[in-house]
C-alpha cells in the first residue's frame, strides 16, 4: 500500500491485487453485477442495491451493506465515470458511514491484464479528505477492498 499527502486532512491510499480472473471478468462483476459480490465475499459483502440509475451506468447510484472494522456499515455511491476499455470506474461516496469521519471519500479502481498472460491485476486508489486530525487514514478500508478483490477473484474462477 501506498500513501501520500498533500496536507494532513487530504490523503490519498492505492494497493494493487492480482486475481486469476480476467480484467474483463472482474470489471464486469463490479459495474454490472455487483449485486452478486456478496455471493463471492459472503462474510465482507453483505447486500448491494441499485438506489437510482442502471447497474454500471455512469450517474447510477448504488448503495453497499459490507463489514468493515467489526461494524456492519453502509456507503451511498454515486459512479462518477465508467471506461469500459480499460476495465476501469470510479466513484463518489455520497452518504453513509465513511461519511462520518470524511469530507469526501473517491474510489477509482482498474484491472489490467497481468504480465503472465493470464488473471489481471485489479489496482484501487482511495482519494479523501478527513473532517479532522484525529481521523485515521482509511488504511484498513483499502485494505477490505483488496479483500474482497480476492474474493471476487476466486468466486469467477470456480468450475
Amino acid at each position: 500500500m501506498a500513501k501520500s499527502m498533500s496536507s494532513s486532512l487530504t490523503g490519498k491510499l492505492e494497493g494493487s491485487v492480482e486475481i486469476k480472473a480476467s480484467a474483463e471478468m472482474f470489471h464486469d462483476l463490479l459495474l454490472s453485477r455487483p449485486h452478486h459480490i456478496s455471493k463471492a465475499s459472503t462474510d465482507k459483502v453483505h447486500a448491494c442495491d441499485l438506489h437510482e440509475g442502471d447497474w454500471g451506468n455512469e450517474g447510477s447510484i448504488i448503495c453497499w451493506t459490507f463489514s468493515h472494522d467489526g461494524k456492519t456499515k453502509t456507503a451511498k455511491d454515486l459512479i462518477l465515470s465508467v471506461d469500459p476499455k480499460n476495465n476501469s470506474s470510479t466513484y463518489k461516496v455520497i452518504e453513509g458511514d465513511l461519511l462520518e469521519e470524511h469530507k469526501s471519500f473517491i474510489v477509482k479502481v482498474q484491472a489490467t491484464p497481468s504480465a503472465k498472460g493470464e488473471g489481471c491485476v485489479v489496482h484501487w486508489v482511495i482519494e479523501y479528505e478527513k473532517l479532522n486530525e484525529d481521523v485515521a487514514h482509511p488504511e484498513t478500508f483499502l485494505a477490505l477492498l483488496l479483500e474482497i478483490t480476492k474474493d471476487m477473484g476466486t468466486h469467477l474462477t470456480q468450475p
